[in-house]
C-alpha cells in the first residue's frame, strides 16, 4: 500500500483543522492571559482555513478513502460547512461571555476544534470504527468544556452526569456494534448492507444489535427516555459551551443516525422504523410538558430541544423525502439555538448569568433590537410562519402525511401548538413585563452583526425555502443512491 492508495485528498477538511489546531494549541502555550484574543483570532482563522479547504476539495460525486473508512458526499459536506460556520459563530459569541466569566482560555478553543474534529469524522464515517472514533473525540472534548468552570458546582455536576451517561451510551453502542460484526461479519456499512440482503432476513443476534444501536443514536440526539443529561448539562454548563453541545452535534449525530440505519442497516428498516416511532412520540410528549413547567430559560430550551429531536426521529420514519426534511429540520435548529444561545450570552454580564425566564422582563425596553431578534427565533421555533422553523416542521408533516402516517402527523401538530406555549411566554416577558433594570445590553460591532445575519436566515429561508430543501434532498438522494 502507498499514500496514494489512502486517498489523502478528500479528507483534507479534517487534515487542515487538525493541523491548525495543533498549531492554535502549541501556540496558546506560549501567550499570556493578556493577549488570549491572539488565540481566539488564530481559532477563527483554523474555522475560515478548514471551510476553504472543504470548498476547495468539493465534489458532487460520492468518494471513499482510507480504504472504506471515510466517505466524502454532499451530505458530509454540507453538514462540514454548516458546522465550521456554526462553530465560527459561537467563538464569536462567546468572547465577551467568556471574558466576564474568567473562561477566556485557550481551553475553550483547543476543546471546541477537537469536538468539531469528531463530528467532522462522524459525518464522514463509512465503518462503525471510523463512526466510534470521531463519536468518542466528540464527547471526550465536551465532558472537559462543560467543566470548565472549574469552581462552579453545578458545572462539575453536569459533566460527572454527561461524563457517566455518555460512557454507559458508548458502551451500548459498542455493545450492539459487536453483535452487528458477529451477524454479519463486517462492520463497515455498505458490506454490512450487502450481506443484510443476503441473508434474507434479521437473525436475532442482529436484531438485537440494532436495539442497541438505536439507544445509542436516541441518547446522542437526546430522545427520551434517554434525555436525561440534557437539561443538566444545558443548565450546568457555561451558556458558550451549552451553545456547543446544543448546536452543531446534533446535525452530526443525525447524519451519524443517516450512516448507520440508513447505510448500513436499511433492509431492517421496518424494525427500526417502529423503534424511533416510539422514541418520538415520547419526546415530543414529555419534551414540550416538560418545557411548560421550566422557570429557568436554559432547562426550558433544553427540554424543547427534546422536542425537536422528536421531529427529526418522526422524519427518519418517512423514507427518502423523510430523510431530507430531517436534514433541513437539523439546520433550522442549529440556526435558531445559534440566535437564542447567542442573546442569552449577551443578558449575561460579570455581576449576573442570564438563566430565568424572568432575567428577559422588558428586554424590548433595554434593547429593542434584540428582543426583535430573540421574537424571530420565539415564534421560529413554535413554527409560526413564515419562518424558517415552520417549514422545517411543515416538512416533516408532510412527510408523515406521504407515507400514510397520518395519526403521527396529526399528533406533531398538536404536539407543535402545546409547545407554542412556553415559546410565546418568553415573547410575553420580553415585551410586557417590566424590566429589572434599566442597565442597557451594549455587544461589539461583530457580535451584533453576526447575530442579526443570523436571525435574519431564519426569516429569509423561511420565505425561501427551497434552495437549500432542494440541496438537502440532492444531497441525500447521492448517499442514498450509493448503497
Amino acid at each position: 500500500m502507498n499514500w496514494t492508495d489512502l486517498n489523502l485528498n478528500i479528507a483534507m477538511p479534517e487534515i487542515v483543522l487538525l493541523s491548525a489546531l495543533f498549531i492554535v494549541l502549541l501556540a496558546d502555550l506560549w501567550i499570556s492571559d493578556a493577549n488570549r484574543k491572539i488565540t481566539h483570532y488564530l481559532s477563527l482563522l483554523t474555522l475560515v482555513l478548514a471551510a476553504g479547504a472543504q470548498y476547495m476539495v468539493w465534489s458532487p460525486a460520492s468518494t471513499l478513502a482510507f480504504n472504506g473508512f471515510y466517505v466524502a458526499d454532499s451530505m458530509s459536506q454540507l453538514a462540514k460547512m454548516v458546522m465550521y460556520a456554526t462553530v465560527f459563530a459561537i467563538f464569536v459569541y462567546a468572547k465577551p461571555y467568556n471574558q466576564v466569566r474568567g473562561i477566556f482560555k485557550g481551553e475553550f478553543y483547543t476543546l471546541s476544534l477537537f469536538a468539531l474534529a469528531g463530528t467532522s469524522i462522524m459525518v464522514s464515517s463509512a465503518h462503525f470504527l471510523t463512526a466510534y472514533l470521531g463519536l468518542e473525540l466528540l464527547s471526550l472534548a465536551l465532558y472537559a468544556l462543560i467543566a470548565l468552570r472549574r469552581h462552579s458546582a453545578n458545572a462539575a455536576e453536569a459533566a460527572l452526569k454527561y461524563f457517566v451517561l455518555g460512557a454507559l451510551g458508548s458502551g451500548l453502542l459498542l455493545y450492539g456494534i459487536s453483535m452487528v460484526y458477529g451477524a454479519t461479519g463486517s462492520l463497515a456499512f455498505a458490506d454490512i448492507l450487502a450481506q443484510t440482503h443476503v441473508m434474507g432476513g434479521s437473525p436475532w443476534l442482529l436484531k438485537l444489535g440494532l436495539v442497541f444501536i438505536v439507544v445509542a443514536v436516541a441518547f446522542k440526539l437526546g430522545a427520551v427516555p434517554f434525555h436525561m443529561w440534557v437539561p443538566d448539562v444545558y443548565q450546568g454548563a457555561p451558556t458558550s459551551v451549552a451553545a456547543l453541545v446544543g448546536t452543531a452535534p446534533k446535525i452530526a449525530a443525525v447524519l451519524f443516525a443517516f450512516r448507520i440505519l440508513v447505510g448500513g442497516l436499511d433492509t431492517m428498516s421496518a424494525d427500526w422504523s417502529k423503534m424511533l416511532i416510539i422514541l418520538a412520540v415520547a419526546s415530543l410528549v414529555i419534551g414540550n410538558l416538560a418545557a411548560i413547567m421550566q422557570t429557568n430559560i436554559k432547562r426550558m430550551l433544553a427540554y424543547s430541544t427534546v422536542s425537536h429531536m422528536g421531529f427529526i426521529l418522526l422524519a427518519f420514519t418517512a423514507s427518502m423525502v423523510g430523510f431530507a426534511s430531517a436534514l433541513y429540520y437539523a439546520l433550522a435548529y442549529i440556526v435558531m439555538s445559534l440566535v437564542a444561545f447567542g442573546v442569552l450570552m449577551l443578558l449575561s454580564n460579570e455581576e449576573h448569568e442570564c438563566e430565568e425566564i424572568n432575567d428577559l422582563a422588558g428586554l424590548n425596553q433595554r434593547n429593542a433590537w434584540y428582543a426583535f431578534l430573540m421574537l424571530l427565533t420565539m415564534f421560529s421555533m413554535a413554527g409560526i410562519p413564515p419562518l424558517m422553523g415552520f417549514y422545517a416542521k411543515f416538512t416533516v408533516i408532510n412527510a408523515m402525511l406521504g407515507v400514510g402516517h397520518i395519526w403521527l402527523a396529526v399528533f406533531a401538530v398538536v404536539m407543535s401548538l402545546i409547545g407554542a406555549f412556553y415559546y410565546l411566554r418568553v415573547v410575553k416577558v420580553m415585551y410586557f413585563e417590566k424590566a429589572e433594570t434599566e442597565r442597557p445590553v451594549e455587544s461589539g460591532l461583530p457580535v451584533k452583526a453576526l447575530l442579526s445575519v443570523n436571525a435574519f436566515l431564519l426569516l429569509l429561508w423561511g420565505v425561501l425555502p427551497d434552495s437549500v430543501m432542494q440541496w438537502c434532498i440532492a444531497a441525500v438522494r447521492q448517499a442514498v443512491a450509493m448503497q
